[in-house]
């Protein structure tokens, strides 16, 4: 079975393609990403109706280099995987939308897939890949979850944020610091010029007793050392920096420990965007390899958004017999849905 992934939920368009035979894990085949963050930064921001106009425009050709590179065509395609939500509502209905057309227009089924469940797997595409049952540090942009993961589509939340997540935590605090977009990376690029015990920042929900998080506090200290800082924040920014991304990997890491020790689970999966941080993983392989727990994470290259993540995920829950894809081509998209709501 050959499964199309087309991912376009905010400001990547990522296509792919895998194959899925028997109960193994699905091979991935080719893949293409496309980044619209040099098209942003002069905004500061994402703006949702460029994001969905350059996602028009790259999807075709980038499925057709996907398909060049495996050696297939479009009619070798069993399903077209797709990404439902959550994101940003325009530029999911122009992957939908294509997904959809391709499926009507070639007589094959149609899959739409959740976002935040096609980084929840997408250590499967790993060379080291899991196995079930573990606990998942789920920290993508706009999200931080912890949650027990007992198989495809039987995931239980343990804890997650309470407004800002981490990766808008490391992104805001950028913004405060002038580093320009996108934020987080910037900031741990920086980061490893600083002495990360210069600044006593807040650790969140820390000792709440709790697996769940807060960094819109964290966010407010950075601001508030800026300006106390002033013109004198230059010369202290890397040490800012260092400090603000040591508050948030301590919260993480001690958060994911206390799961692990509650579940009595041994097995550790880390997945999106924050997921590639530098210290983030340092820290958690020191502390698990000394407790003997195992530790997977996602390529480097496939820790943001991707299709890879998306034609997996969907050709995890065909396996599994949980979803099956549809020949009815009437689309819809969900900007906000619960994971566990699946």
């Amino acid at each position: 079975m050959l499964v199309l992934g087309i991912e376009s939920s905010c400001d990547e368009t990522g296509i792919a393609l895998v194959r899925a035979d028997g109960a193994g894990v699905p091979v991935l085949l080719s893949h293409a990403l496309h980044s619209q963050i040099e098209m942003h930064q002069a905004y500061g921001g994402v703006v949702p109706e460029l994001a969905s106009r350059d996602h028009i425009r790259r999807v075709l050709p980038l499925t057709q280099q996907v398909l060049d590179e495996a050696g297939q065509t479009l009619a070798d395609v069993d399903v077209v995987a797709y990404t439902r939500g959550p994101g940003l509502a325009g530029a999911l209905l122009v992957g939908a939308g294509v997904a959809c057309a391709l499926g009507a227009a070639l007589g094959k089924p149609v899959l739409g897939v959740h976002h935040l469940e096609g980084h929840l797997l997408s250590p499967f595409l790993s060379a080291d890949p899991p196995e079930f049952p573990f606990v998942a540090l789920l920290v993508s942009g706009g999200h931080t979850q912890l949650m027990r993961v007992d198989g495809v589509g039987r995931y239980e939340i343990l804890g997650e944020t309470i407004d800002d997540a981490a990766g808008e935590a490391f992104d805001k605090s950028a913004k405060l610091m002038g580093l320009g977009y996108p934020g987080g990376p910037a900031l741990s690029r920086l980061a490893e010029q600083g002495d990360p015990a210069a600044f006593k920042l807040p650790r969140p929900l820390l000792h709440s007793g709790n697996l769940d998080f807060s960094f819109a506090g964290l966010k407010t200290a950075v601001m508030t050392q800026a300006k106390k800082l002033g013109d004198g924040l230059e010369p202290r920014k890397a040490d800012l920096a260092a400090s603000t991304q040591a508050a948030i990997v301590e919260v993480l890491l001690k958060k994911s420990i206390t799961a692990l020790q509650r579940t009595g689970l041994r097995r550790l999966v880390v997945a999106g965007g924050v997921g590639a941080n530098k210290a983030l993983r340092s820290q958690l392989n020191a502390v698990c390899a000394k407790a003997g727990i195992r530790v997977h994470y996602p390529e480097l290259h496939l820790c943001t958004d991707n299709g890879a993540m998306i034609a997996m995920a969907g050709a995890m829950r065909l396996q599994s017999g949980l979803q099956q894809a549809t020949r009815a081509y009437a689309f819809d998209v969900k900007p906000r849905w619960p994971l566990d709501s699946l």
